[in-house]
């Protein structure tokens, strides 16, 4: 009954070195580094570096893209920029030897209307699965890292689908946020689990009402059925708290419990 546990990178130890020095004494497998921060920009992430560092602490990495990224944007140059950072992202951490990176479906604009929000991408479907098709095709099928797809406020319809094209290739999975399905009131778990055979990646914090990013045991979810399904599954789970003191909490209860 264990799990493979990790950390991300935090607002209070930002730097590699001393998110890497954490992990090692917290007994954890890796650290996930990023993106939306500007010390793991592609320019200033350096493969031999990491690869040291990796080695020095005993450690790996897995990579968080900016949650911006946005591959299907309507202006062409824009989608091409973003395609273009998770292509040598994913480079990067085939050169490093990250087995998995993490990206969020951007739900783009919507219109607010009398009767509700209407979403471009919905508006605009079939241009918006195509642009998916074309950056599933771009990142290819013949790749030694998985590139999860991670739910975050609840999948529309026309996500779903856009997740299903983007399943047709092998080197898409899924990353389960189990904190963000419980403040979209489970919206996303049927989903995810109709497809568990591609589920990978989880992120684990506890969750309260609208609330999420807990430390485990804070919060309200049947945190035991979550964990049996990574066991089961053999996902990775990043302990997604935003603290340290949160983070250190989180591996108490996992430990007390015997899940790492």
């Amino acid at each position: 009954m264990k799990i493979e546990a990790g950390m991300p990178t935090l607002i209070e130890q930002p730097e590699l070195e001393a998110c890497c020095r954490l992990c090692r004494e917290l007994g954890l497998c890796f650290v996930e580094l990023n993106m939306n921060m500007p010390e793991y920009q592609l320019d200033r992430l350096d493969g031999d570096e990491l690869r040291a560092m990796a080695k020095k602490y005993g450690v790996y990495f897995t990579l968080h893209l900016d949650e911006n990224l946005n591959v299907c944007d309507f202006n062409p140059w824009v989608a091409e920029a973003y395609q273009r950072t998770a292509l040598e992202a994913l480079k990067l951490a085939e050169q490093c030897a990250m087995p998995i990176v993490n990206m969020h479906l951007n739900p783009g604009v919507y219109f607010t209307l009398p009767d509700g929000r209407v979403y471009l991408f919905e508006q605009y479907r079939e241009r918006y699965l195509m642009e998916l098709q074309n950056f599933r095709d771009r990142v290819g099928l013949q790749r030694d890292v998985l590139l999860a797809v991670e739910n975050t406020d609840g999948f529309a319809a026309h996500e779903r689908e856009g997740m299903d094209r983007l399943l047709q290739s092998p080197t898409f999975g899924l990353t389960w946020d189990i904190g963000h399905d419980a403040a979209a009131g489970g919206a996303d778990r049927p989903f995810i689990l109709d497809r568990r055979d591609r589920l990978r990646h989880m992120h684990i914090h506890d969750a309260k009402g609208g609330k999420n990013h807990l430390a485990l045991g804070e919060g309200e979810l049947h945190l035991e059925e979550h964990l049996k399904w990574a066991e089961q599954l053999q996902c990775r789970c990043v302990l997604e708290t935003k603290t340290v003191e949160g983070l250190r909490s989180s591996v108490d209860y996992l430990r007390k419990r015997q899940w790492i």
